[in-house]
């Protein structure tokens, strides 16, 4: 029988002490702080007046059509990355038509000269072993046996 403080016991006491480290939570606030006051600066160099920013001591800051530039091509950034991460997944979808749209690497088919994990049943409580349904199975539960057309 296995003890409790054995590593091997589904209830040994973990070794970790429960002490971590605050660090991520100092650099969660700076991170927070700093964006928020960055934002801040920003909003008053936008709509603060020249005379008001000259009296606080600031005498350089870059023109003001850039408080509506920057944003415009933040959104505009934003908006082109989802256009190409789309685009390019839709170019690299298979066609319907194609083979690998059903059927890929991944596929865990059942094995060729083994009896057909769906039409075998077991006992009332046995569980099947997980397999991809070929089409033709799909196909004919969805739509019924082939009709040929005369």
């Amino acid at each position: 029988m296995v003890g409790q403080t054995q590593p091997t016991s589904p209830v040994s006491i973990s070794g970790h002490d429960g002490h971590r480290s605050r660090a991520p939570e100092f650099y969660g606030f700076v991170a927070w702080t700093s964006t928020s006051l960055a934002f801040v600066i920003f909003v008053l160099w936008a709509i603060l007046p020249d005379e008001q920013l000259r009296y606080l001591g600031i005498t350089w800051y870059p023109n003001r059509e850039w408080a509506v530039l920057l944003p415009a091509y933040s959104v505009m950034l934003v908006l082109l990355t989802y256009f190409t991460y789309f685009s390019l997944a839709l170019a690299q979808t298979p066609a319907f038509s194609d083979v690998c749209a059903f059927a890929d690497t991944q596929a865990h088919l059942a094995a060729s000269n083994a009896s057909s994990p769906y039409l075998q049943h077991g006992g009332i409580n046995t569980v099947p072993e997980p397999h991809d349904v070929p089409i033709g199975v799909v196909n004919q539960v969805l739509y019924g046996p082939k009709k040929y057309r005369e």
